[in-house]
């Protein structure tokens, strides 16, 4: 195979399948199958981590340069006996699937983010930035994007808490999912947006594709890095900006990260209803601050950040982690009191769902079909 690369040819699954069909004879029909399989994994899938990819339930895959490989299921971080092999090979496999993902990774660029032709999410990173030996990070998307009502089921959030985050969507409320890595922000916020009307366009813009939303009329903008040359780049920033001409009922950014936050607060400030995106914070009152964080990157004051997102942004949804379970803990209301901006509680986990908490009137006054009695008769 080889061989047939550097004479210019390009690997084919045909090319592949004959190869292991070479020695049929002598290896037999059910190993050659199995060879097939490997070969195949390994000139156009992740070789070795393959079958982790098709674990049930497996959300993440950490290969720790020769040091390890570690899985998560849902439930927490564990290593796995997979051998990688040596530095070499480690690299050679983030290099390959840098390359599937459409992207370059070498000393002139030894970091990657991007999506493999599967929609798996990789990011990777080659010495010295890292020790040892490449470590790369896979993201496995869902089959199929859950719903809210699956979520519901799986403990995520509870009836009452359920009716909340539909009518949030329902009367169009701006709002943010926040939380730490790993919690479930990404998938949440797809199965909100997935129970937008369907005579709404949502145009969603991203650094590397990750949303997966089902629902008829989705535009779909993804960021570009710069070429070896260092031209090229289309940032986050460019790409929220071009989103406002293409007549956005629900403008989403997958990750509110940089200065484009500038951009996005902006554009909901001049009449796009219904806005969302996710950001990292350890608690709904931390979103204050990292908006603050981000609108520095774009050259913002920090009143100016918080005069905008007053009027941009009206609901922090937060998500974490308990145990291994993935649940909303928190639904706040961004507030301005006469000294400062302030993330109030208006729904908060007890037991196992959300029950009204002091912003709750305020919360219900944005959604009207909302303000029903909440658990334990409290209304």
């Amino acid at each position: 195979m080889w061989a047939q690369i550097r004479d210019g040819r390009s690997p084919t699954a045909h090319s592949v399948g004959a190869l292991a069909e070479v020695d049929a004879a002598l290896l037999g029909a059910d190993s050659v199958g199995l060879l097939t399989e490997r070969l195949q994994a390994d000139v156009f899938g992740a070789g070795v981590l393959d079958p982790l990819l098709l674990l049930p339930g497996v959300t993440d895959v950490l290969v720790n340069g020769t040091r390890g490989v570690w899985i998560d299921r849902g439930t927490g971080l564990e290593p796995v006996p997979v051998d990688v092999g040596d530095a070499a090979t480690v690299r050679r496999l983030a290099v390959r699937l840098a390359t599937l993902a459409g992207r370059r990774l070498d000393e002139t660029s030894p970091c990657v983010d991007g999506l493999l032709p599967g929609g798996v999410r990789l990011h990777a990173v080659l010495p010295p930035l890292v020790e040892d030996a490449a470590h790369l990070s896979l993201r496995v998307p869902r089959p199929e994007p859950p719903t809210l009502d699956q979520l519901a089921m799986g403990g995520t959030v509870g009836p009452f808490g359920l009716r909340v985050l539909r009518q949030l969507i329902a009367a169009r409320v701006a709002f943010v999912v926040s939380g730490g890595t790993g919690t479930g922000k990404t998938t949440l916020l797809a199965s909100m947006l997935s129970e937008v009307a369907p005579a709404e366009r949502i145009v969603v813009v991203e650094d590397v594709r990750e949303l997966q939303i089902a629902h008829p009329h989705v535009v779909r903008l993804e960021s570009r890095a710069a070429n070896v040359e260092g031209r090229g780049e289309i940032s986050l920033t460019t790409l929220v900006r071009q989103s406002l001409r293409m007549r956005p009922d629900r403008l989403v950014v997958g990750e509110v990260r940089g200065a484009e936050v500038r951009e996005l607060l902006s554009a909901l400030n001049t009449g796009h209803e219904g806005g969302c995106g996710t950001v990292h914070a350890n608690t709904s009152t931390d979103v204050l601050a990292r908006f603050d964080a981000l609108g520095a990157l774009a050259g913002m004051s920090t009143d100016a950040v918080r005069s905008q997102l007053a009027s941009a942004v009206q609901v922090v949804v937060h998500l974490r982690r308990d145990g291994g379970r993935r649940t909303v803990g928190e639904i706040g209301l961004i507030e301005r009191d006469s000294r400062s901006l302030r993330v109030r509680a208006a729904v908060r986990r007890s037991g196992g769902d959300l029950a009204p908490d002091e912003a709750w009137p305020a919360l219900a006054e944005l959604l009207p079909a909302a303000t029903g009695r909440g658990p334990g008769g409290q209304s």
